[in-house]
């Protein structure tokens, strides 16, 4: 069948968790036989800045380190949405849209499209900011996938009802899987600043217990204030700027573990939802440590990844991490276990397949 998603952009994963998850999906839907077609407006906000910082290899990079995967860039302005969407059977808009183009799918699919429209929601407004959410007219649209029950129970008060389904992220294994490489460092952080929404939780459950410690510590990611940056380099912490998310894997290699540190919102209304980074660390059996969120879902059965209440807690827990051998294995045989048994693309990829085929048999019942 032929799938085509709408995203911002699958080309940068500049400050844009979204392609990690959807490059991994892309493939393997691709490997199951189906033709996946990403659309992506062109001069779009993330390789806007990926090109200004860094020019146009990185994009070079993408298309070789992908090169199965199919980008369609169109103008936003002006859209040819029948043209992208011929021959589709299914068609997903992720939340980053413009919602002019979500509407515009929205009201093809009501005045008979014949492909089946699914909107893809991976942040957390909807349950922070529902008012910012109006803008975009669903009534066209046959069901919402939420990256978290508790965005999908929203959509199903709004009137969704049983048409909205938990769609979590998950690790693309291709990628993401154990590598052998030289120990650089002891803790390695790979994420963005996140618009303040985590700076405080950076300080106590990393920047500090790092300092404290006095361990060889690295961190990747984007706008990051120069404030930050410099207090980084000031209390030993080798800020290193932005990662191509495909070469995550080496930097996990290379240190002795990773942390998680969830921005406020997940952690506070969003329970139940981690980031993609819990799911790349895990794959490739590195040690996590997590400073508070609540795996409501039970996404993770126990001794996955460490848990820290508090900034105590986390130098703890850095230390067992440090110095206990075994705790150390079973954490990393646990993660990866999880992760094949319930968390990669191929799961999700099968997983969007039954809820299409689901809602086409649910469509020839009301028909006939």
């Amino acid at each position: 069948m032929k799938i085509v998603w709408f995203v911002h952009t699958i080309s940068s994963c500049w400050n844009n968790g979204n392609a990690h998850f959807l490059r991994g999906l892309g493939r393997s839907l691709h490997k199951l036989g189906h033709d996946v077609l990403f659309c992506e407006p062109c001069g779009n906000w993330s390789e806007t800045n990926l090109t200004i910082d860094h020019g146009t290899a990185p994009l070079n990079a993408f298309r070789r380190a992908f090169p199965d995967l199919r980008v369609q860039q169109y103008e936003a302005a002006q859209p040819d949405l029948g043209a992208l969407t011929h021959g589709a059977d299914l068609v997903v808009v992720h939340e980053w849209n413009e919602a002019s183009l979500v509407n515009a799918l929205g009201n093809m699919r009501r005045r008979g499209a014949p492909f089946t429209l699914l909107f893809h929601d991976t942040h957390h407004r909807a349950a922070t900011a529902p008012g910012s959410m109006r803008q975009f007219d669903l009534s066209g649209f046959d069901g919402v996938l939420a990256f978290g029950e508790v965005i999908a129970e929203i959509y199903r008060k709004q009137g969704c009802a049983n048409r909205a389904w938990a769609f979590h992220e998950a690790a693309d294994t291709t990628t993401f899987f154990p590598r052998a490489a030289e120990r650089e460092c002891d803790l390695v952080w790979i994420g963005n600043w996140g618009d303040e929404e985590r700076s405080a939780e950076l300080h106590d459950f990393l920047i500090e217990p790092a300092q404290e410690l006095d361990l060889r510590a690295q961190m990747y990611g984007v706008r990051y204030p120069a404030t930050a940056v410099e207090e980084l380099w000031s209390r030993g912490i080798e800020y290193r700027g932005w990662l191509a998310n495909h070469k995550a894997p080496i930097a996990f290699a290379k240190a002795a573990f990773a942390i998680h540190v969830p921005r406020r919102p997940y952690a506070a209304a969003l329970r139940g939802i981690p980031t993609i980074r819990v799911f790349e660390a895990l794959a490739c059996g590195i040690p996590l440590i997590c400073a508070p969120w609540e795996d409501s879902e039970r996404l993770f059965p126990p001794g996955c990844y460490l848990s820290a209440r508090d900034g105590d807690e986390m130098r703890m827990r850095m230390r067992d991490v440090l110095h206990d051998e075994d705790l150390r294995r079973a954490l990393m045989e646990n993660g990866m276990a999880a992760i094949k048994a319930r968390h990669t693309c191929d799961h999700r990829a099968r997983q969007l397949l039954g809820i299409y085929d689901s809602l086409n048999l649910t469509r020839a019942r009301e028909a006939a």
